[in-house]
């Protein structure tokens, strides 16, 4: 069986640059008219799609409940949408690569939500360093002019991690900062241009798309456990890295197999990204990539990034390096972020060069247990669970470099996760 699954990406290979419009229409067909935006919201809802953007939230549940917002509003002006392509987190590139070869796939989505949800305006919010991925929606969007029914503009957005935060999002649409705000409204209670605006991931959008026109039965006719479909998954650290469209509950040792690389050379799994987790490389062949599934394991499928990380390769260094990446690119909006983090991260870089201090790993315990849900974003949420799951995965590497001052790995590359290009 293998894990690799294409919808998203059926077709010609991603490689090839963006599918030309009349290559999409022969070969997905138009996009179904929305005549009861209800009966969509029930597809949407019975084909169990979550959210492609980390949180995993239900699309159809996001898309009713901006919906409802907006028919309800106080004054009128309909609804925005945000179509969120910032992805900012390093080591994911399966979103640019899907706006790069898919746009109208990606617009056909968009499309399809702004009338669900009544939007007056579409939002593309891409990412300033993904120069192909803007290029080819800015394409696609020259050569559907005619057939839009409702007014797109693309935003740029800063190559800063947390500007793909949804609130982020919207305030640098509304201002020009791209900080997560620190008290509600919700982007769906009052966003873009004080209206009631939806947020959602490129991925997310594609699907929907694919869903309005197959339907929900043919959606989880994919998925091997309790989460149905398919995914976008960057896969990191072995000979075939890149991005895969897998099927849900595949295996994590068939995507390692993906990878090129023998199960024995996994010293540990970067799941979900520098927001994720570290999981042992004895879990490669137990572990299931199921949302849900590891949800209730206490881990996070997330953006979708598997990193492998080899034998050889200290996960106490690389994991100091995301922690130092994670403190830098916090918002500066609270003591969390701005003390405790960067408290963590000179910590660990003591560890990582072999020069603790005394007490350096007992404050780190303490600080990454005091640090969680403190913040006005779940930026410091995510760097307290990474260490949490770095002391979990590396405890005898933590030993070693803190009593011994000695390192048990022979590389000392700078970025032993690897990236996609």
């Amino acid at each position: 069986m293998t894990a690799v699954r294409p919808r998203l990406l059926a077709g010609p290979p991603a490689a090839d640059g963006p599918e030309p419009y009349p290559d999409h229409l022969a070969r997905l067909g138009a996009l179904p008219p929305v005549r009861d935006a209800g009966l969509l919201l029930n597809e949407l809802d019975g084909s169990g799609l979550l959210g492609r953007g980390g949180a995993g939230f239900p699309v159809g549940r996001k898309w009713r409940t901006v919906a409802e917002r907006a028919a309800t509003a106080d004054r009128p002006g309909g609804a925005r949408l945000l179509v969120n392509g910032a992805e900012g987190e390093p080591l994911s590139a399966k979103d640019r690569v899907l706006m790069s070869a898919r746009p109208h796939l990606v617009l056909d989505g968009a499309l399809l939500a702004a009338r669900v949800v009544g939007a007056s305006e579409v939002v593309l919010y891409v990412g300033e360093r993904h120069a192909s991925a803007r290029a080819a929606l800015l394409g696609a969007l020259r050569d559907r002019a005619v057939d839009l029914s409702v007014p797109v503009r693309l935003v740029d957005a800063p190559d800063r991690y947390v500007a793909g935060e949804e609130s982020a999002a919207v305030q640098f649409v509304n201002e020009g900062d791209a900080r997560p705000t620190i008290v509600p409204p919700r982007p769906f209670e009052r966003g873009i241009g004080g209206r009631p605006t939806l947020v959602q991931n490129v991925e997310s959008l594609a699907h929907a798309a694919l869903i309005a026109r197959f339907g929900a039965g043919w959606y989880r006719e994919a998925g091997r456990a309790d989460t149905p479909g398919t995914a976008l998954i960057t896969l990191t650290g072995g000979p075939r890295s890149g991005v895969w469209e897998i099927e849900l509950g595949a295996s994590l040792g068939e995507v390692a197999d993906l990878a090129g690389l023998e199960h024995g050379a996994i010293q540990a799994v970067l799941l979900g990204g520098y927001f994720g987790g570290w999981s042992r490389g004895t879990d490669v062949d137990r572990l299931s990539l199921d949302p849900e599934r590891l949800r209730a394991a206490d881990r996070a499928f997330g953006c979708g990034v598997v990193s492998l990380l080899g034998r050889d390769d200290c996960g106490v260094r690389a994991t100091a390096g995301i922690v130092d990446y994670m403190a830098g690119e916090s918002a500066a909006q609270c003591g969390p972020c701005v003390f405790g983090l960067r408290a963590i991260a000179d910590a660990m870089g003591r560890i990582a060069a072999l020069t603790p201090l005394g007490d350096d790993l007992p404050r780190i315990e303490r600080w990454t247990a005091q640090l969680a849900g403190r913040g006005a974003c779940r930026h410091p949420d995510g760097a307290a669970g990474l260490m949490t799951s770095a002391m979990r995965a590396f405890p005898e590497e933590f030993t070693l470099h803190v009593q011994s001052r000695r390192c048990s790995r022979p590389a000392a590359r700078p970025d032993a996760l690897g990236r996609v290009a």
